[in-house]
């Protein structure tokens, strides 16, 4: 698990319970009692797709520009939906799907498109990756911190304040105490990936700064970032095209951020005929422009609301 790190928040579910309050620290034997408390707990697990309106929500998701190309025509739309179609998750998690839907559709959004990318190339990046099913289970588990999180903060389009800052920074530790509850094993694949997610292979992501990353997290995180970028969002209007969104993605793996394998997979599947990830060339040139408007990263003090220097890009 490596050097333990003590929470900044307290985690809380969506049912107001704490799990762990602010000062908690996420050592082996805190995490091994949270998920044995998970365990105490029945819970029915449902089929995600047969939940709610979720299936007709990702079909439409899909239909979305560049989201349709890359998937191709609709043989490999139902084998994709039929590959997720076997991912079940415990009721509260669903539960918690429906609060993003009615609160935060942005993140609704992006949970279920980042698991249908990532279950796409998972193949590419992860040989065997569907053979195991914890590891399926990361793709739409991924952003669940963020029910911890301010639904103002998480909606807000102005700059956010440092302590706004740190509360959104506090989603991926979030996340693994959750899915340790709810999945009752504090190293299950989805519970790693949900912590590490923004992390990055240089060291400079967070919360823990590392570098040796799982490759489902490298799948998870590439997948993060593309889709963060493609999407509108509250602190940008419009959203990044296809080629900068790519052209962003390969400067992070030509700055040693995220992995060459999950990026060269994403541009494959953006080239005509959908070569392997090792038949294509990476293009380094750079013809894309960021939209304008974009005040990600902005932080602002909480009383003269002087700007400050932005966090790096490739971590929405």
């Amino acid at each position: 698990m490596g050097e333990a790190i003590s929470l900044a928040f307290p985690v809380v579910t969506l049912e107001g319970q704490v799990l762990l309050p602010a000062g908690a620290l996420l050592s082996e034997q805190v995490l091994a009692e949270v998920a044995a408390a998970g365990r105490l707990v029945s819970r029915e697990h449902v089929v995600l797709l047969a939940h709610g309106q979720i299936y007709d929500d990702l079909q439409r998701c899909l239909l979305l520009t560049p989201y349709a190309e890359i998937v191709g025509d609709r043989t490999l739309v139902d084998e994709l939906m039929e590959r997720m179609g076997a991912v079940r998750l415990p009721l509260p998690l669903l539960h918690a799907l429906e609060h993003f839907r009615a609160h935060d559709f942005h993140t609704y959004r992006h949970i279920l498109t980042v698991f249908a990318l990532s279950t796409l190339i998972a193949e590419d990046v992860v040989p065997g990756y569907h053979a195991r099913p914890g590891e399926v289970l990361s793709g739409p588990t991924h952003d669940f911190g963020k029910l911890c999180i301010p639904l103002a903060i998480l909606r807000k389009s102005s700059p956010l304040t440092r302590q706004e800052r740190l509360l959104l920074d506090h989603h991926p530790l979030a996340g693994q105490v959750l899915l340790t509850y709810y999945f009752g094993d504090h190293r299950h694949p989805a519970v790693i990936v949900a912590r590490d997610h923004h992390e990055r292979r240089d060291g400079s992501g967070y919360p823990r700064g590392i570098s040796d990353l799982q490759p489902i997290v490298e799948l998870v995180a590439t997948c993060d970032v593309y889709d963060a970028l493609l999407s509108p969002r509250p602190y940008r209007p419009l959203s990044f095209d296809n080629r900068t969104a790519l052209e962003e993605l390969t400067l992070m793996a030509e700055q040693g951020k995220l992995g060459w394998k999950s990026v060269a997979a994403l541009v494959a599947r953006n080239r005509k005929g959908q070569p392997t990830p090792s038949e294509v060339i990476v293009s380094r040139d750079r013809r894309g422009v960021p939209p304008a408007g974009n005040c990600y990263g902005t932080i602002v003090e909480d009383e003269n609301r002087h700007p400050v220097a932005p966090r790096p890009t490739g971590a929405p």
